[in-house]
């Protein structure tokens, strides 16, 4: 119920069509959330028919209509559920690039060091990215700060890694 949870959470804070909540979570959210497009209006969709939303068509210019939603009433109560449970549980991490660390002592030094190094200018790009994200207000800015504190801590460790790796290749 985490997606519905963040399309409630965003349609509370305005009325949105389909694109812009797609964009939206796209450019910010991605850190928290996989939501391909086809699954977003898929909830919209099974949300609308809940009646947690309520979509509105509206025609701007020569483009063709789109549907706006807005929250309803019945919505906000399951959003007040969905956020207090979200906010009260833990949820554990899971590092899908520790399956291969844990076989990394199977490969020759120089290509464990190659593929590590290679991890690290990813991670980087990743952290410069997210370092360009504007502020934003409000709690939101909190998902922002988790990212970059998150993505600070992963490129320490990897360093650490590469490190302790070396020192045990070259003593």
């Amino acid at each position: 119920m985490d997606r519905e949870l963040l399309l409630l959470g965003l349609l509370r804070r305005a009325d949105m069509h389909g694109y812009q909540l797609h964009e939206f979570i796209n450019q910010n959210m991605a850190s928290c959330v996989d939501l391909k497009k086809p699954t977003a209006y898929y909830l919209l969709d099974k949300m609308t028919e809940a009646g947690w939303i309520q979509p509105t068509e509206i025609q701007e210019g020569n483009r063709p209509p789109r549907q706006v939603y807005q929250i309803t009433p019945a919505g906000e109560a399951v959003y007040q559920r969905l956020l207090r449970e979200n906010l009260a549980a833990y949820h554990p991490a899971r590092f899908a690039g520790d399956i291969g660390l844990a076989f990394l002592d199977t490969l020759p030094p120089d290509e464990r060091r190659a593929a590590l190094l290679a991890r690290r200018a990813a991670l980087a790009a990743e952290l410069a990215a997210a370092r360009t994200i504007p502020p934003h207000g409000g709690s939101m800015q909190l998902v922002i700060d988790h990212l970059r504190q998150h993505l600070t801590a992963e490129l320490d460790w990897l360093d650490d890694v590469i490190n302790q790796l070396t020192e045990e290749e070259n003593p």
